[in-house]
């Protein structure tokens, strides 16, 4: 037990070397995570940013935080999907012969969505700046987002392992990507709220991608985040720390 304890960390980096060749070698988890949210921020800028109201000058000053949040959400179903397989493979009855930490192996796979994530939102930013993106904020305003994003990307990775460890199908597993996908979509990352009807309003200003969203809007453009920042942060710590303690729950029964 006690080399087990020190060893953890080494564990993980192995995990996370094994994950991250399944998502290098696959080109539809590039493809979905970082080529369509650039072709939907190609979309909305080109074709439909004309037609949009924002208040800014520049769209896609406006549009940039909403596609980082996008693509994070993209990634979820591929989370949850190769923990399905590691399951039904029988994969984590092998790991847990070896003496190896236990819980490595899970956590390999979140922390596989925290760096191809990483990866993918580094791309979508340069793409951004050559289309035109500018933000004067200094360095500890982008390591603000640096971290809001990662809690996010965090909270979304546990909620999807519950849904990877729990689901009896390839389609179960999967599932916990679509209601995910919408919370962007009813939200301010694309459009003012105070451009929406009543009841889709006070959704989209009570759910945690706005506040997210409005939250990297103003650290990106230097500008005051008031109590948004701390709403934000409850929304990813709160939804992280309830989704891990039944992740590992859940995992420990697997196991």
């Amino acid at each position: 037990m006690e080399t087990i304890k020190n060893y953890f960390f080494a564990d993980m980096s192995v995990m996370l070397g094994r994950s991250m060749r399944h998502v290098l070698r696959s080109m539809d988890t590039i493809i979905t995570v970082t080529i369509m949210p650039i072709a939907m921020m190609l979309l909305f800028v080109y074709v439909l940013g004309g037609a949009i109201q924002s208040g800014t000058d520049n769209y896609v000053d406006y549009l940039l935080p909403g596609i980082l949040l996008i693509a994070i959400a993209n990634s979820v179903g591929y989370v949850s999907y190769r923990l399905f397989n590691d399951v039904q493979r029988g994969i984590f009855e092998r790991f847990n012969s070896m003496p190896i930490a236990r819980s490595a192996a899970i956590w390999g796979h979140i922390m596989t969505s925290l760096v191809s994530n990483l990866i993918s939102l580094t791309v979508i930013i340069i793409v951004a700046l050559i289309m035109g993106f500018r933000s004067p904020a200094g360095i500890l305003a982008w390591l603000a987002v640096a971290g809001i994003l990662a809690l996010f990307t965090l909270a979304l990775a546990w909620i999807a392992a519950i849904a990877g460890l729990s689901a009896k199908s390839v389609d179960g597993a999967t599932a916990i990507a679509y209601p995910i996908h919408f919370l962007p979509l009813i939200s301010s990352a694309f459009v003012p709220t105070a451009t929406m009807p009543g009841p889709v309003r006070a959704f989209a200003e009570n759910q945690p991608v706005t506040s997210i969203v409005e939250t990297i809007r103003a650290l990106l453009s230097n500008q005051p985040v008031g109590n948004e920042i701390w709403v934000a942060l409850a929304w990813c710590i709160g939804i992280m720390l309830v989704a891990y303690i039944i992740a590992m729950r859940v995992y420990k029964k697997q196991a």
